[in-house]
């Protein structure tokens, strides 16, 4: 029935995987050239306890980040539970009361209840004094001079958003990222420059601080984990903010000399080797969604032929019950929990109510096959395209002919 939207989605994701190759092959030789640099050896592998004192495994671990994202120093911890943490140990490190803090764009949605916005929260950077406010700032047709006019003198940081979050808009590239940040430094060469780097690690040939960004931060269950890593998070950039970070993690006068490593450190060495080949795949799965589901008359973001500079694909359904049957399609083709049946509910950290599908080996794994969305008009579905394009094809092609099944598709093929 959907022969020839599958055939065309096949030949698009066979074109980017070619296109796709030497970013792959670049940043795996950047990760494989940390890791020489650094000697690692079996005994870095390990695990430690108690205060975890002297643990090497840990810290050649973070000398081996600060290389990949050319960064001075880099915070890698187990005891980082998401993205949102890391982001929230970044900011509420480098950040004291009387400072702002300036977002181009909208955060994602977590980031609120952690800025204390719109209602100040206990434990919020509000709640100290910290202010804050959003640039409107137009994704599609980007104004970098306007960032500039926004900052004012209590602007402590600048914080870019660099994936989409739950909004329709393009994820911000790293030459627009760079274009930012040398506008700014232009006029405010001293102001804390931070990227939240989430879902975007290894997608194109250079990270943030490349391009000047002094702080960065992301999760270890999404690209840089590669489905291998656990739990964790990160923290890169100037070691002094960085450290920063890391007092606020632990106390101050520890920073990064305590926090043991209870579990072993060969995922986090064995997921960071092979997190660029997996995020290729990812971004393959993604362009064969963006070809179907466009194909079939809807609005996708970004479109099958555009730049990436993350692994999310945005598709408008406009149906909630369009919707839910997409998420539940997706974890019925996981390899973990395929029997379960997601709904949505009112998921910590989140103003509207969630449903997301993860039928995935570590627990809210988005750089496996996974798709979430908050239940609201006009019902975007956020997809994460898996580990591999062969698992996103099995599960997207199956997914119609069930859709067609549930009487779901009928006007799209009309």
């Amino acid at each position: 029935m959907f022969a020839e939207q599958i055939a065309r989605a096949q030949e698009m994701m066979d074109s980017f995987y070619l296109q796709q190759q030497k970013t792959v092959e670049m940043n795996t030789a950047k990760v494989l050239d940390a890791m020489r640099k650094n000697h690692v050896s079996e005994q870095h592998l390990k695990s430690s306890t108690g205060y975890g004192y002297n643990d090497m495994g840990r810290d050649t671990l973070e000398m081996v980040w600060a290389d990949v994202f050319r960064a001075e120093a880099a915070l890698m911890r187990q005891q980082i539970i998401s993205g949102t943490h890391a982001i929230s140990l970044a900011l509420a490190g480098n950040l004291l009361p009387g400072d702002e803090l300036l977002v181009v764009g909208k955060p994602y949605d977590t980031l609120y209840k952690v800025i204390g916005y719109p209602q100040i929260k206990p434990g919020s950077l509000r709640e100290i004094g910290i202010t804050y406010r959003e640039i409107d700032f137009d994704f599609f047709s980007p104004d970098y001079h306007k960032v500039c006019a926004e900052i004012r003198p209590e602007t402590k940081m600048l914080y870019i958003q660099r994936s989409k979050g739950y909004h329709w808009r393009p994820a911000l590239t790293i030459e627009q990222i760079a274009t930012i940040i040398k506008t700014v430094r232009a006029q405010y060469p001293d102001i804390i420059i931070f990227v939240d780097n989430c879902y975007g690690e290894f997608v194109e040939e250079k990270e943030p601080i490349e391009v000047g960004a002094n702080l960065i931060a992301g999760s270890l269950i999404k690209n840089p984990g590669a489905g291998l890593t656990p739990c964790g998070g990160y923290i890169a950039g100037d070691r002094e903010l960085v450290e920063r970070a890391a007092y606020r993690l632990n106390m101050p006068g520890v920073g990064f000399d305590a926090g043991p490593s209870l579990m072993d450190h060969r995922l986090y060495y064995q997921g960071l080797f092979l997190a660029p080949m997996i995020v290729g795949e990812s971004l393959c799965g993604a362009v064969y969604a963006a070809s179907l589901w466009q194909a079939l008359g809807y609005d996708v973001l970004p479109k099958p032929q555009d730049k990436r500079s993350d692994i999310v694909q945005i598709i408008r359904l406009k149906d909630p019950q369009l919707l839910l049957a997409f998420c539940q399609e997706i974890q019925h083709y996981g390899p973990v929990d395929s029997f379960v049946t997601p709904e949505p509910w009112a998921m910590p950290g989140y103003s509207d109510e969630i449903v997301m599908a993860a039928g995935s080996f570590i627990q809210g794994s988005s750089i496996e096959l996974s798709a979430d969305a908050p239940m609201k008009e006009p019902y975007y579905i956020y997809l994460q395209a898996g580990l591999n394009r062969y698992h996103a094809k099995i599960a997207l092609n199956a997914m119609l002919e069930n859709m067609v099944a549930q009487g779901l598709l009928i006007k799209a093929i009309l």
